[in-house]
């Protein structure tokens, strides 16, 4: 059953060939046994998915179900999600439980999605190796002593071994882009402003923005259909009609203009995944599509760029957590004082520090127009070369990231060269683009993936893009070894 398509699983369950009960219990039963070589949930909620189970069989035998209803997925511990515990992967946040839905945690529930429970990430959404967690290190399942990627590595995780048909993610730098390429699953990053943020606890108000993780463009569609579209709670949703992302996914590439940005081809970058990508491109000339070089000449800045804007507001974002109105709260504190330093110092890790600590000295008096406008302004040049260069082609194509999944352990101890990780995937966050990445041919037994980048409100167009390659491959059909 894990290996079928949510357009399959919906058919069967219509058919009675099997119940969502048994679906879920199928699932659950594949987390117990597997999940502990991973660690990709913190909260398997079994007697909740359940009973929403069981009423998904009653929708089902109504004749009134939805193409989701009775399909079990699962949300990255960023969403709040009512009555279960809703960590961020942080010991600051290890005791609460949500007293709400985030929005898009609601509209999946209303459209009748199981939640199997909450994946692990990286506390606060801070790291691009699903290390940094209260909850102890994710593991990819291509290779169990690699990471998987992060922020969203346990949400990518999970459904690479087929723990679940589908999980929200969020993406802030690449952390739904960078986590879906390590281990072999599609991931998209809807435009910013397109999915509700209202809920999701936030680390850059700016760049944050809520998407999905599953095996396949077509699947993704699916979840994507219910998630997105305004939302009046949250101030940065857009008030921008939501197609039908199903509708639009065997679209024609006859004509598609591609283009190849000279800058993600170059020093950094691993000459295999290099080739890797080049060969999905050719696929996608062989499917009617024209390829253009073009040049995003600003791009080389996003790393620097983002790593003051996004501690910057971090910065701003964390600061409520002190100990007085919620999360962690030190033993026995002499005064106010000492118990906001200690409070915050046990419930945040080293890299939330560290970046609370950037973000600080940037949005201090004397340092505020040196580093953070700055970036700003830069911030704004990156966004216009994107905008320049969708003046000549309708969707840009490159690596996701510059190297296959790295050990675990191997860049902890040295920041600067776990940032570069995100390099392909920054500058859509500074933009605000919607961006996905999808499976190509692997490198060494280890997933490679493709990015595509689209203009604003696009992702019907990228999901296409990203089917058509699908459907005429099956990169995306790989299952590690241990988890088919």
């Amino acid at each position: 059953m894990q290996n079928k398509s949510i357009a399959q699983m919906a058919a069967d369950l219509r058919l009675r060939t099997y119940s969502s009960v048994e679906l879920t219990r199928h699932y659950l039963e594949r987390i117990a046994r597997l999940d502990p070589a991973l660690n990709s949930f913190i909260t398997v909620a079994a007697e909740s998915a359940l009973a929403t189970a069981e009423r998904a069989d009653q929708t089902l035998r109504s004749g009134e179900a939805g193409p989701l209803t009775g399909i079990p997925i699962a949300h990255k511990d960023i969403f709040c999600t009512q009555g279960l515990k809703t960590s961020c992967g942080s010991r600051m946040l290890d005791g609460f439980v949500a007293p709400y839905d985030a929005t898009i945690v609601e509209r999946l529930a209303a459209a009748g999605a199981v939640v199997l429970g909450k994946t692990n990430m990286d506390e606060f959404a801070m790291g691009s190796s699903n290390e940094t967690s209260w909850y102890g290190p994710v593991r990819n399942p291509w290779d169990a002593a690699r990471v998987p990627g992060g922020s969203s590595g346990g949400s990518a995780a999970a459904v690479a071994a087929r723990l679940c048909a589908a999980a929200t993610a969020s993406d802030t730098g690449g952390s739904i882009r960078q986590p879906a390429a390590l281990c072999g699953v599609t991931g998209i990053k809807p435009t910013y402003g397109r999915c509700s943020r209202w809920g999701m606890i936030a680390f850059a108000s700016s760049l944050d923005q809520a998407g999905v993780m599953a095996r396949s463009a077509a699947d993704a569609a699916f979840i994507l259909d219910e998630m997105a579209g305004f939302d009046e709670r949250d101030s940065t949703s857009a008030d921008v009609p939501v197609p039908d992302y199903v509708d639009a996914l065997d679209d024609d590439l006859h004509g598609l203009r591609i283009g190849l940005p000279k800058e993600y081809f170059g020093a950094g970058l691993d000459a295999r995944i290099g080739d890797a990508v080049m060969a999905a491109i050719k696929e996608y000339e062989a499917l009617g599509a024209e390829i253009v070089e073009i040049s995003l000449p600003n791009s080389p800045l996003s790393v620097p760029v983002y790593y003051v804007v996004a501690p910057a507001e971090c910065s701003s974002n964390l600061a409520r957590f002190d100990g007085v109105r919620y999360g962690h709260r030190c033993d026995n504190p002499k005064d106010l004082q000492d118990l906001y330093e200690r409070s915050r110092a046990e419930g945040f890790g080293p890299e939330v520090q560290r970046r609370i600590m950037i973000g600080t000295y940037v949005l201090s008096a004397g340092y505020y127009d040196a580093y953070y406008l700055k970036a700003q302004k830069i911030r704004q040049l990156i966004a216009d070369d994107f905008k320049r260069a969708f003046e000549q082609v309708d969707v840009i194509m490159g690596p996701t990231s510059p190297t296959t999944a790295f050990q675990l352990g191997s860049k902890m101890d040295d920041p600067v060269s776990m940032y570069l990780n995100d390099i392909y995937t920054i500058a859509t966050n500074l933009a605000g683009l919607p961006g996905m990445s999808i499976p190509v041919e692997p490198v060494d037994g280890l997933p490679v993936g493709l990015q595509i980048i689209g203009n604003y409100f696009q992702e019907a167009r990228l999901l296409n893009v990203a089917h058509r390659y699908q459907h005429a491959t099956h990169w995306h059909q790989a299952a590690p070894a241990g988890f088919e």
